[in-house]
């Protein structure tokens, strides 16, 4: 799959991403019940039932007795209401900012798996080339025994730069083997594989510490420090009463006729000095604490950043040394050496340890190049949202 389909597949089968998902729709679910007037309440009973003198356990003989239906509903205080919308609000922005991270985290994981395997298989194919190389010299050593222009001992020279070769292409072989799993974990994709070129990504500084602010990251910090607010204006908005409305209705003996109640019931919040007051101020540390964690997190991610930025330079750097230096370097040394094998000026051994240090600086290169590619791509879906 190329690396834009694997991007797209792994966000849209992610089982940690439909999670947060799901929690999100929760959330919203939530939102729609707060702040809501509370169910009625219905009662039913029997008031003044005479257990004692002559009317004694009997239903008609005391014009008081009466059976009673009654229903009353309880109004918070609008303030209280408000802030349960407030705070329901806030959560939902919690959840939405767990999911934003999640796909983030997830996009950046598949871009890396991609990329590691891509390269992977790059260096592998590069000392599938030297071993081939081999190949045409093991017949130019059979042929020189045949004439008797080479020792006899020469002939083990390319078998043993094979092995060496051989336990090289182990070790990458596992990478590719080791990237496959994790590109096949992030997309679903048992037979996951590479197809097509790496994007070309370019790293911008300045535009990305500008828009540090739009972060996943920091925007579920933002979300936690709204949660924390709201739940400030809750714990304050319970210092106003809260009041109820009941009517009742008490049926008696026809003798004496039936009757109606209506109450009305209105907290009295006196001790708030010990029960609000502790409260609101425990909130209000609360949400000051979730606003300096996310000055905190914010001064994280720029010094991330800033680090992040150094690697990437040094890494460029280095690939560029491989590239105008050490590749060309190692070429010309192999193809000296070679020539000088070919002309009898130089032993096999010394020939061959050449070419394996071309291979070696080729796959490097491809190592370096590598490490390139990968910074770019983490530092811009860490802290950007870049969509190759």
């Amino acid at each position: 799959m190329t690396f834009n389909a694997a991007l797209e597949r792994a966000t849209g089968s992610a089982p940690s991403v439909q999670a947060n998902a799901a929690g999100v729709e929760a959330s919203r679910s939530s939102a729609i019940a707060a702040g809501q007037l509370p169910d009625p309440t219905l009662s039913v009973g029997i008031d003044n039932f005479p257990i004692s003198g002559p009317p004694a356990f009997t239903f008609n003989r005391d014009d008081m007795t009466m059976a009673r239906i009654g229903i009353e509903q309880a109004f918070p205080n609008p303030a209280k209401r408000r802030a349960q919308r407030g705070r329901a609000q806030a959560e939902i922005g919690v959840a939405e900012a767990s999911l934003a991270v999640e796909a983030q985290n997830i996009r950046l994981e598949t871009a890396l798996a991609w990329i590691d395997l891509y390269y992977a298989k790059r260096r592998l194919a590069q000392l599938q080339l030297l071993d081939e190389s081999l190949g045409d010299l093991q017949a130019t050593v059979s042929a020189r025994l045949a004439s008797g222009s080479a020792r006899p001992s020469q002939a083990l020279e390319p078998e043993q730069l094979r092995a060496a070769v051989g336990d090289r292409r182990s070790e990458l072989t596992a990478e590719v083997a080791r990237a496959k799993a994790r590109l096949a974990r992030l997309t679903g994709d048992p037979d996951a594989d590479v197809s097509g070129d790496p994007p070309v990504i370019e790293v911008d500084g300045s535009a990305l510490r500008a828009g540090l602010a739009a972060l996943p990251r920091l925007q579920a910090l933002d979300a936690e420090a709204r949660v924390a607010d709201a739940d400030t204006e809750l714990a304050r908005a319970e210092k106003r009463p809260d009041w109820s409305v009941g009517t009742s209705y008490g049926r008696r003996d026809p003798a004496f006729g039936d009757m109606v109640s209506v109450t009305v019931s209105i907290d009295l919040p006196f001790f708030s000095r010990k029960r609000q007051d502790p409260l609101i101020a425990a909130r209000e540390s609360e949400a000051s604490r979730a606003r300096l964690l996310r000055a905190a997190g914010e001064r994280d991610v720029l010094a991330a950043l800033d680090g992040d930025l150094a690697d990437h330079a040094m890494h460029h750097q280095r690939l560029m040394n491989a590239r105008q230096t050490l590749v060309p370097l190692a070429k010309r040394r192999a193809e000296l050496d070679m020539a000088s094998y070919a002309a009898g000026r130089l032993d096999l051994g010394s020939a061959l340890l050449s070419s394996l240090t071309l291979a070696e600086a080729e796959v490097d290169a491809l190592a370096r190049e590598a490490d390139v590619a990968r910074d770019a791509i983490r530092i811009n879906f860490t802290y950007g949202e870049v969509r190759p």
